[in-house]
């Protein structure tokens, strides 16, 4: 398993919890060492009991050098190169570098990373042939693109269905072996291509339709309507479901994947990077309401809640609660930010932070479900103590009368 972290590691657990062997590679040296030590500490208890477990403990062994091997997963990182916002393929190009002097053919390489289309094609397997591999004859190449969820990792990972892509079909068969031991989902065997396409589609679907729900809401806004009442109306009609507007898109694939397919055919992607840049703009669009909802103040205090990207989870990747913070400090406000879900940020109550804080303005940009619980269970006290309370997110949606 090369890179053992968000998608990798999760895999490697559920791998070795099944019986496999499994050697975990990654070049962070501290989680090397508490993959093996099991002291991860990780906020999930479901991680870190399962990494605990006797047959993680007796199957999973991680370092930071590769070796040989039956098959290779490669699960690494994929990031855009700022501002071109073209892909970087480096980490990629690199794992798949590190297990080449541990190949003795026959062996199977599965790419878990979201990837380009035509990146198995055009990068990976010319890496293979300049060593000497001819893949689909010496060894065998797939693609089996990652599709879970942080917040819902174990359950989506056997759950989810799989699409497999390979260079040839013994490719795709024999990588889906690697997750037969496990998976409840059905396998959709392909190509390289269009393994490497299905994912980027998904995921550019996704962030179109909540480029349009934002696009909704600025129309309202401007029109002095509450779009997300207007939204509600309208998802009553049978064949129309828009999502609910919020303030950005985050996380590790929605505000990347689409640059992808911009990447490799700019001119038919036009309306994938025009949604791109509206969900792009959305942390500075809800910063401005911000401003102009604490402007009656001399100099407010202000208490944030939430830091993570979106509801119930802990991953911060690309927040866009985060940007509005950072956005809100350049300006020089006095702001403190919270998330009880997150190391070093959490608290044990929201009283505790009023009495602690004493803000004028409390802003919910995260929605988590504790969080809105506790939220309404105080309202009297923001009454009381004549606190502010801006909220965004789908917790706000009013509920449609049905009479």
């Amino acid at each position: 398993m090369i890179g053992t972290g968000f998608i990798g590691l999760p895999l490697a657990l559920v791998l070795a919890e099944q019986g496999t062997q499994v050697y975990g590679v990654d070049i962070d040296e501290n989680l090397v060492e508490a993959i093996n030590d099991a002291s991860l500490r990780l906020n999930d208890g479901e991680f870190q009991s399962r990494l605990e477990s006797e047959a993680v403990r007796a199957n999973l062994e991680a370092s930071t050098e590769a070796r040989g091997g039956d098959a290779f997963v490669i699960s690494v990182p994929t990031p855009l190169k700022e501002p071109s916002k073209s892909p970087d393929l480096s980490y990629v190009e690199a794992a798949v570098e590190s297990i080449i002097p541990h190949l003795e053919g026959g062996e199977l390489i599965n790419i878990e990373s979201t990837i380009p289309p035509l990146t198995c094609v055009n990068h990976i397997v010319p890496l293979l042939e300049d060593a000497g591999f001819e893949p689909g004859v010496d060894v065998q190449l797939a693609h089996s693109p990652e599709r879970i969820l942080p917040g819902n990792v174990f359950e989506e990972i056997v759950a989810n269905d799989r699409v497999i892509g390979g260079i040839d079909e013994a490719s795709a068969r024999r990588a889906a072996k690697i997750y037969e031991p496990f998976l409840e989902g059905e396998i959709y065997f392909t190509d390289l291509v269009s393994a490497e396409l299905c994912k980027l589609m998904e995921n550019t679907f996704r962030d179109v339709n909540v480029a349009l729900a934002n696009e909704f809401a600025l129309i309202g806004e401007e029109m002095d309507v509450d779009m997300h009442h207007v939204i509600d109306i309208a998802n009553n009609h049978p064949r129309v479901d828009i999502l609910k507007p919020g303030i950005g898109v985050g996380g590790h694939c929605l505000p990347v994947d689409p640059w992808f397919l911009n990447e490799v055919d700019p001119e038919h992607t036009n309306l994938i990077t025009t949604a791109r840049r509206i969900n792009d703009k959305m942390p500075d669009v809800t910063a401005k309401k911000i401003r102009r909802a604490v402007a009656h103040y001399d100099n407010p205090k202000i208490v944030a809640l939430g830091a993570a990207y979106k509801p119930n989870t802990d991953d911060q990747r690309n927040s866009p609660a985060q940007k509005i913070v950072e956005s809100l400090l350049l300006d020089g406000y006095d702001i403190v930010h919270y998330d009880r879900h997150i190391e070093e940020m959490e608290y044990d109550d929201l009283q505790s932070v009023l009495d602690a804080e004493q803000p004028d303005v409390v802003v919910q940009l995260v929605p988590h479900d504790d969080t809105v619980s506790e939220l309404n269970e105080i309202q009297i006290e923001f009454d009381e103590r004549e606190i502010e309370l801006l909220q965004f997110g789908e917790s706000r949606t009013p509920s449609l009368p049905t009479t």
